[in-house]
């Protein structure tokens, strides 16, 4: 049984979907968490946390959190429950769940979560076991950033950039399509300590936001037109001879074929392509081309565009022309989480699954496969993720979640607007009421989390939960009748990771947190983890995947039914739709912003603050204008996931956006979605 302190400052790890995952210094008085700040001692945190988490505290004691099991007992799309105990919330799903598979498979069964907290344990662990045992069908979680990690491994091999605490050496940052300062505060304070060393910040966006402000200097360029942008750059590096040719000869495949592409793309027909002054991109390419070390920081919005692989993809290969991997400060990242990779095929167990070739359905696509999926999906065990919000197209989401024949399970901290179309919602914990094992995609650091505050209510962790349902269901108890320990221990076994020698349950109880290979990393040119084992600015594997082998621009796919294209990015203070349901970060934020051009207004007899109808065939929404220059003519952008208003005027903003899949890796295409612009009813 766990003692927990009553009075007194603990440490704790950030649970969110965000690069930084932050250590934590928490103060408890009478048993209670009081405030939040930033663990002085962490060597990425160092004391320095968002405003969100601050706010935390609020979110674990809101009014409105799930204390228990409820039964819907009135029609879909109300928040029409009533409390029922564990026992009689359990009998009712494993029922149903054996009901199913005897009538209609355990394929018609299916989980759909993301990271709304990125605990090993509870994001990836016990979940993913279950249901391999279960055999139902197999979710593709391609959300948020499938489609740019594939794009950079068919460069680089994996998730693989320099270490984060190596950048304050980089004498150029460009910061592509990250709105750094709201999430990546972090890389922002690396920057800054950069920048005091004599580095230049250059900002490379479609919209002009809190880190174009910041930055040092602002590239504005026309959405989905970045890998003509980084081939112009390429174009510029080779005509001017700045490339490497050591470090080319040496550590990378196919420079010909690339500089033969790079060939096509002159400043000229760059800036035509981009909106980019041709001025502008020859500075550009001049200071790359001769500035070392310097660093790309790749952002996650590129890639939800038509061609978001082949951007990232594109974008990766720049460090190598000038050698930029060879130097401490020099190369890129678009994520680190190769370093920190974990045993998860002893983790998950899909070695379980009873039929291996058992179907797979992309997240991004979640309202067809309710609707037009034969047979059809029967269940929805929906657990850290918030679809009636964040997926596309919802208007068919939520048509699908209306179906009485589909049974959905949600399991949360509040009623979240998928509850409304839930039989059975579940309370769960916050992470400060659990131990889980925690990563970065970002920085090279495992922490270990432990509970903190007695349970709230009667919430129980996504490990226990579906622990509980396996032995429910008479799984074997020797597959989940295990502790959280076992299975952080279970996780760290990475025989294929040495990086992670050394890691332990044991020694992060000790010191909370480790770095991945101790701080004594190879050169990243010893640990290229591509076929070639080089930098593949030719891919072999791409060509075999039906895919260009170089990379290319190509336009974006979305018809021209519509004279806007309309960008869906975070804002400063929701992480996706979690904190949106808070007061005071909803009146931080002000309301749903539609930032629109000038120009574009006087077009169309629009005026600042005025609420306006935004819509194309999936559906509409209501958001108020803001006009400016923060996107340019043909372009908008809105920020951030909000939950529908209690008088359900406000629909989402993904009611608007498209289930179409990216060029690679099944990623989402949030960004690559054609609008129109109306008065307000």
């Amino acid at each position: 049984m766990n003692t927990f302190e009553t009075d007194g400052v603990v440490r704790s790890v950030c649970p969110f979907d965000c690069p930084d995952t932050c250590g934590l210094h928490v103060t408890i008085s009478e048993g209670k968490i009081k405030t939040i700040t930033g663990d002085s001692d962490h060597p990425i945190t160092k004391g320095a946390i968002c405003n969100k988490v601050r706010h935390l505290p609020e979110r674990i004691y809101h009014p409105d959190r799930l204390l228990y099991p409820m039964r819907r007992n009135g029609p879909k799309g109300t928040l029409a429950f009533e409390r029922i105990s564990w026992v009689e919330a359990y009998e009712e799903i494993t029922s149903k769940m054996k009901s199913l598979i005897v009538e209609h498979g355990a394929a018609s069964i299916l989980p759909y979560s993301f990271y709304g907290n990125m605990g090993v344990l509870n994001a990836e662990g016990m979940d993913r076991r279950f249901f391999h045992r279960l055999g139902a069908s197999q979710l593709d979680r391609t959300i948020c950033n499938a489609a740019g990690s594939k794009g950079y491994s068919y460069t680089m091999g994996g998730s693989v950039g320099i270490d984060p605490e190596d950048t304050v050496h980089t004498k150029l940052f460009l910061i592509w399509g990250c709105n750094l300062v709201s999430t990546n505060m972090h890389q922002t304070m690396l920057a800054t300590e950069a920048r005091r060393n004599g580095a230049k910040i250059i900002h490379i966006d479609v919209h002009r936001n809190r880190t174009s402000a910041w930055a040092d200097e602002f590239i504005h360029l026309r959405p989905g037109s970045d890998a003509a942008l980084a081939l112009g750059i390429m174009h510029i590096v080779i005509r001017d001879n700045y490339v490497d040719e050591q470090f080319i000869r040496n550590y990378t495949v196919g420079y010909e074929e690339l500089k033969e592409q790079a060939a096509h793309y002159p400043p000229s027909i760059v800036s035509e392509i981009t909106g980019v002054s041709v001025e502008q991109i020859e500075e550009l390419g001049k200071l790359y081309g001769t500035t070392t070390p310097s660093f790309i920081r790749i952002g996650n919005g590129l890639q939800h565009h038509d061609n978001g692989g082949m951007i990232i993809r594109t974008i990766s290969c720049l460090p190598a022309l000038t050698g930029q991997w060879a130097v401490q400060g020099g190369g890129a990242m678009k994520g680190n989480s190769w370093y920190s990779r974990l045993n998860n095929a002893a983790l998950e167990r899909k070695d379980l699954l009873p039929d291996p070739d058992v179907r797979t359905i992309n997240m991004n696509q979640l309202g067809d496969a309710l609707m037009d999926l034969t047979p059809s999906v029967r269940m929805l065990f929906v657990y850290n993720s918030n679809p009636a919000i964040v997926a596309p197209d919802q208007q068919k989401v939520r048509a699908g979640l209306l179906r009485e024949d589909l049974f959905t399970v949600t399991h949360d901290l509040f009623l979240t607007d998928t509850c409304k179309y839930s039989d059975i919602v579940l309370p769960a914990t916050s992470h400060f009421e659990n131990i889980d094992l925690y990563s970065s995609y970002w920085h090279l650091y495992m922490q270990l989390n432990e509970p903190i505050i007695e349970t709230v209510g009667e919430c129980k962790s996504n490990f226990t939960l579906f622990k509980e349902l396996a032995l429910r269901m008479g799984f074997e108890k020797e597959l989940f009748d295990l502790t959280e320990e076992e299975m952080i221990g279970v996780a760290l076994d990475s025989v294929n990771n040495p990086l992670l020698e050394g890691i332990t349950y044991d020694a992060l109880k000790e010191n909370k947190y480790m770095k991945a290979g101790g701080g004594n990393l190879p050169p990243i040119m010893e640990r290229i983890p591509t076929p070639s084992g080089k930098i593949e600015l030719y891919s072999d594997s791409m060509s075999k995947a039906g895919l260009p082998p170089v990379p290319k621009y190509t336009p974006l796919q979305e018809p021209l039914t519509y004279p806007f294209l309309l960008m869906t990015g975070p804002n400063h203070s929701f992480i996706n739709s979690t904190f949106a349901n808070q007061a005071r970060l909803q009146k931080l934020e002000k309301g749903p912003i539609l930032h629109m051009n000038e120009l574009d207004a006087i077009d169309l007899n629009l005026t600042d603050g005025e609420l306006v109808r935004v819509r194309n065939d999936r559906g509409e929404a209501e958001l108020t204008l803001k006009l400016g220059s923060d996107v340019l003519p043909g372009v908008l952008a809105t920020q951030g996931l909000w939950w529908d208003d209690q008088e359900g005027v406000r629909n989402p903003v993904n009611a608007l956006t498209p289930q179409r899949l990216a060029d690679m890796g099944g990623g989402a295409t949030f960004f690559s979605n054609r609008v129109e612009v109306l008065k307000g009813s």
